[in-house]
Order: structure tokens, then sequence, then C-alpha cells
């Protein structure tokens, strides 16, 4: 007996020494690294592409990297939910030292597909990535960033590095990698079948998903419909103060989502931030009045077709 008490605890020893310097490993190592490619990719670009990615990025990136200055030179992200650690948005300018003036067409549509920078390094969980994007979106928003918008104009503003905690580093071991570069074109569904353009929109192209699903770290990228909880709300996010909002079920339960809406009042919240007989929405939810109705009313036509899910986000206050 005794020997098979000293056998199991020099194991447990070790299976303890092995948790220790996994971890001690993945705190000094931090965020992994990945082989770099470039997509042979050019862009001919026109006027409606660049307002076209324009209006993308302004819906999806210049929250994080419009800095007070005007220009999309990064700046701290101080709504970045706490367990993730400290992180500053980079600079997107075209500055060819300090902003994206150095990457390629195809360097860019691989960063923004897959989440690996030129250098190889890893962009964040934090960091939106497109892979199902349809590649004439994405290569406007590229075409966007070639452009000569003054919000691009080059600058040299630096930031500290990132600290990213613990958790952060060890989610980008197990949890988010790099997602797969596509092998085929994508092409967004005809606008006239709502239901499916509606859902091009909510998981590819404006992410609603993501936020309106009860984690980050639970969400299937690759898959959106398989992530937990999918658009049932709950996801803990910081406001600009630190005061924690969850996001709203946008599911069609009746007594804990938006089973009594109208698509009326689904637009004009959407759009404007504004309900009916209820305060306006707020940070972090911001109006999207660059949505057309047209896109807003098939995002609507989709959330009818999904799952309903009972959650009640606003016990969650009282937890």
């Amino acid at each position: 007996m005794k020997k098979i008490l000293k056998i199991l605890g020099i194991l447990i020893g070790l299976i303890a020494l092995i948790i220790i310097g996994g971890a001690s490993y993945i705190s000094i190592k931090g965020i992994p690294s990945y082989e770099a490619q470039s997509p042979e990719i050019t862009i001919e670009a026109d006027s409606t592409m660049i307002a076209e990615g324009k209006r993308l990025a302004s819906l999806v990136c210049h929250n994080c990297h419009m800095n007070q200055s005007g220009l999309l030179e990064g700046k701290l992200m101080e709504d970045l939910p706490p367990e993730f650690g400290k992180a500053y948005a980079p600079n997107i300018t075209q500055h060819d030292k300090y902003g994206i003036g150095r990457y390629t067409d195809g360097e860019l549509a691989y960063l923004l597909r897959t989440g690996i920078k030129r250098d190889g390094g890893y962009a964040p969980p934090w960091m939106v990535k497109f892979p199902h994007l349809s590649d004439y979106d994405l290569h406007s928003v590229i075409a966007y960033l070639r452009s000569e918008q003054p919000e691009l104009k080059p600058s040299n503003k630096q930031h500290p590095d990132s600290e990213p905690s613990f958790l952060a580093k060890f989610l980008c071991y197990v949890a988010f990698k790099p997602l797969p570069y596509p092998d085929a074109p994508i092409i967004a569904p005809d606008p006239g079948d709502k239901v499916a353009y509606g859902k091009y929109l909510a998981t590819a192209k404006l992410d609603c998903y993501g936020c309106h699903s009860p984690s980050f770290e639970s969400q299937n990228i690759m898959e959106p419909e398989k992530t937990p909880g999918y658009f049932s709300g709950g996801n803990a996010m910081p406001n600009l103060s630190g005061e924690i909002i969850y996001t709203r079920n946008l599911t069609m339960d009746k007594a804990t989502g938006m089973g009594d809406w109208t698509e009326e009042q689904f637009i004009k919240a959407m759009k404007y931030g504004q309900r009916d007989n209820a305060p306006s929405l707020r940070y972090p939810m911001p109006p999207y009045a660059v949505v057309t109705d047209e896109e807003a009313s098939a995002i609507w036509a989709y959330l009818k077709t999904i799952p309903v899910i009972e959650n009640d986000v606003d016990a969650l206050y009282t937890n």
C-alpha cells in the first residue's frame, strides 16, 4: 500500500511540475507566432469599393483604431474585458514603418482572414477576423485602407506594448488560433434572399453574433451557428468607465428576447439606438446609422429563423 501511495505521489508531483512548467512557458513566451504567408493579390480599386470599404471599416474597425486625433493611429482599448489584460489597438494609418504602409495587399488579406501578421505574430482574440467575408467586401476594406481618406494619413504614432493576461495567452494556445485562409472564392449571398443575406451580415460582415452570444471564449468562429447560446446575449462587456454591460438576447424569446418586437422597432434600435418606452441603447452597442434599412431588415429576417433561447440578461445585473 505504501508503495502504491509513493508511486501516486510521484505521479501527482510530475503532473504538477508539467502544469507549472507549461504555465511558465506560456507566461514567458506570450502569444505565439506562426508562419506568415502572402497571397498574390493586387486590388484594382474604384470609388464604389473605397466607399463600401470605408463604410464597413466605420462599423467594425474605427471604434478601436480611431484616436482622438481623428487618425486611425490606434489607442488604448479601454473597453477590453479586464480578464484579457491591457491592449492597444495598433496604428493602421499608411505610415510605412509604424502603420500598414509596409503591408502588401496579400499580407493585409491574410491578416484580416487568419489573424497572422506579416511578421508571423498572431493578432489576439480581441482583433476581429473575417474568415467568411466575401472577397469583394474584403477587397473593399483593403482598397479603403489604401485610399487618400484623411483618417489614413501617415502617422508615426507608437504605443506601449500590450500586456495580455495569462488567460489571453493561454487561450491563444488552446482556443484562439489562426484561421484557415480560404481555398476558394467567397461570394456574398444575393440580397434578394433576405434570410441568407441577413445571416451573412450578422455572422460574416458585422460580426453581430460575437458580442450577442454569451462569451467570446466559447464562440465558434468557423461555424458561428454552433456557438453555445447563439445570439442569446449575456456577454459581459465593459463600457469606457469600466462598468459591465451585458449584451441583449436577440433571439425571439418573448419573455427575455425580441419575441414581442416588430421589424420597425428592431431597425430603429439598430440604426439609431432608440427603443420604444425604454432608455436608448448604450455603449458598447453603438448606433449603426450607416447600415441601410434593407440590411437591417435582412438581419431581422435571419434572427427570426434561429433557435429561440430563454436568457434573462437583466437578471445578470443582480447576481
